[in-house]
């Protein structure tokens, strides 16, 4: 065999084959997950048709659909002096009951202003960043783009939009205090790909949050342990909250147990719901 192509196959053979670290992924298709997420060659992708009623059960979806409706219907939202959604706007989209904020539905607060409910402030960001809605002179309006996912048949391509701007584009850290690196956002996917393998069960939030750093094991280097809390346990809290609080809970496609919580650093248990499988193709083989 010619020595270039005996070094050329050697060279595919090792990157098609699975390694230990990335859950038995080989380096090609953890490449997808990282640089190329929706590829149909990549091991996990949305199918390419998902049905309605799916749909119907993504909860931040269902408010962002019912946002830009509240658009269409007003013509216009006029904004606070500092550029936020009037108190009106937010209740309405709240009382759908399509997202539970923990400390609205103890009574901690009442919801008030937008930083009362991070969902619905996410989704406002992230439709704007989409290019669905744009702002002018105080007021929010629907764009042209915008007012083409007010018809039923580009439902799925809406959702597409919002889901992945919401992934790639908007700042994750943005709704927390921890390091501003994209700890649970770079390779997202690779979570749906765990999920598949273990999100029959409930499992902890750390049982996910070890394989995704044994994955990507610089994030480690964000963290230093305090007085409290060791580098392990900052990092999966991180991870936690990001990946799965904000953002996996809000889209309907993880159950949270939080019955079993007692203190605010404990592990919550994760479970994949239904939905998971229904929008995305995941290849696990």
């Amino acid at each position: 065999m010619d020595i270039y192509k005996q070094i050329e196959a050697e060279v595919l053979l090792r990157n098609n084959s699975p390694i230990a670290d990335f859950e038995n992924l080989s380096p090609t298709n953890f490449h997808y997950i990282l640089y190329d997420t929706y590829n149909e060659n990549s091991p996990v992708h949305f199918h390419k048709h998902i049905e309605n009623q799916t749909l119907d059960k993504v909860s931040l979806f269902r408010v962002v659909e019912d946002f830009i409706r509240i658009i269409e219907r007003e013509k216009f939202i006029k904004l606070t002096p500092l550029g936020a959604l009037p108190k009106k706007v937010m209740v309405e989209l709240y009382d759908k009951k399509y997202i539970y904020d923990y400390l609205i539905e103890s009574g901690i607060t009442k919801l008030w202003k937008e930083q009362d409910c991070i969902a619905i402030l996410s989704t406002k960001i992230v439709t704007e960043i989409a290019g669905i809605i744009k702002r002018r002179n105080g007021k929010m309006t629907l764009t042209k783009k915008g007012t083409t996912f007010l018809k039923l048949e580009n439902r799925q391509a809406f959702f597409e939009l919002f889901i992945t701007t919401f992934a790639d584009k908007f700042n994750w850290s943005f709704n927390d205090g921890y390091p501003e690196k994209p700890i649970g956002q770079i390779g997202w996917t690779f979570t749906i790909y765990l999920l598949e393998k273990y999100g029959k069960h409930f499992q902890n939030e750390s049982f996910y949050a070890e394989k995704y750093l044994k994955a990507l094991p610089d994030f480690l280097n964000e963290f230093e342990t305090n007085g409290y809390r060791p580098q392990n346990e900052l990092f999966a809290s991180c991870y936690g909250v990001r990946t799965f609080q904000r953002f996996l809970e809000w889209f309907g496609l993880v159950e949270i147990d939080r019955e079993i919580r007692k203190k605010w650093n404990e592990d919550l248990k994760i479970k994949a719901t239904d939905i998971l499988t229904k929008i995305f193709r995941i290849d696990t083989d």
